[in-house]
């Protein structure tokens, strides 16, 4: 099975910006991968070849296999920009018809049905685009990317304007899809929400892949906490598997343990490090 998305030494140039410069990164079938950097750092454009907006100086974007941007490729994607506008005057069922319509879906009224059913909209399938909350449309969004049952998404901010209930939702629905066999390029500034649902991350800067990987595997060790009566002990640069010799120790001389904790590098602090500060206040190519 070919990868849901692969870019291969993918370069784009604007004039004089180089907005990617041979980029390497494949999303597997049913994979949760983040994608992250700064402003100016060729997020967007990559997901705009990936789509078949753009179209790359050199190397290459497959989606399932096939170029980027061919029919292909697009029967087998579904899209959520991060500013989309749906008519207000539409329901949520006109609104799937309409992009079954464009899509080529025959899935007809029962794949409309699934779709709202599957984002938690079931109830609302005759209310109008204009009565919906943020979160409602931005669950209509995802559903709208999902006509036509595509084996990768690419999502641009599915969760930056909601509040915490609502990132919570999509998050479940992420979830939901990855158990379905749905891949997912998820563009997001939101650290957070990324290492709570995504598989991987890949971090981009300047144009360049500079960090790949699980966050777990990206992360150092801070150190080890324990504690002990009255106190809490750290000991600094010590990783997991130096914990069970720590706690033997501090038994061994007469100390009562209550707990452990092994400190890592957060996903922000592999961000910031990855990235570097020279790459704040660049403005990104589109």
């Amino acid at each position: 099975m070919p990868a849901a998305f692969s870019a291969r030494a993918l370069a784009k140039r604007y004039g004089r910006v180089e907005a990617l410069a041979g980029v390497d990164l494949e999303v597997e079938e049913g994979e949760l991968v983040g994608l992250l950097g700064p402003n100016g750092a060729g997020k967007s454009t990559l997901v705009k070849i990936g789509c078949g907006l753009v179209r790359a100086s050199a190397g290459e974007a497959r989606v399932c296999g096939s170029p980027a941007g061919s029919h292909e490729a697009r029967e087998a994607m579904g899209y959520l920009a991060e500013l989309f506008r749906f008519p207000g005057w539409v329901s949520a069922d006109e609104l799937l018809e309409l992009h079954q319509r464009l899509a080529g879906s025959t899935g007809g009224a029962t794949e409309r049905e699934d779709l709202l059913a599957l984002v938690g909209l079931a109830e609302a399938r005759r209310r109008k685009v204009e009565a919906m909350s943020k979160g409602m449309q931005q669950r209509l969004g995802i559903a709208q990317a999902l006509v036509g049952r595509p084996r990768f998404l690419f999502l641009d901010e599915p969760t930056s304007a909601l509040d915490p209930t609502g990132r919570r939702t999509v998050r479940r629905l992420l979830e939901e899809l990855r158990g379905r066999g749905v891949a997912v390029l998820l563009n997001s500034h939101l650290l957070s929400e990324v290492e709570l649902v995504c598989d991987r991350v890949a971090i981009l800067s300047r144009g360049r892949l500079v960090a790949e990987g699980r966050p777990s595997e990206l992360a150092r060790p801070r150190g080890v906490e324990v504690d002990v009566d009255g106190a809490t002990r750290l000991f600094e640069g010590a990783g997991r598997e130096e914990a069970p010799r720590l706690v033997a120790d501090l038994v061994a001389v007469g100390e009562r343990v209550y707990g452990v904790r092994v400190l890592e590098s957060t996903l922000e602090e592999i961000y910031l490090e990855a990235i570097g500060e020279h790459s704040e206040g660049h403005g990104e190519a589109s």
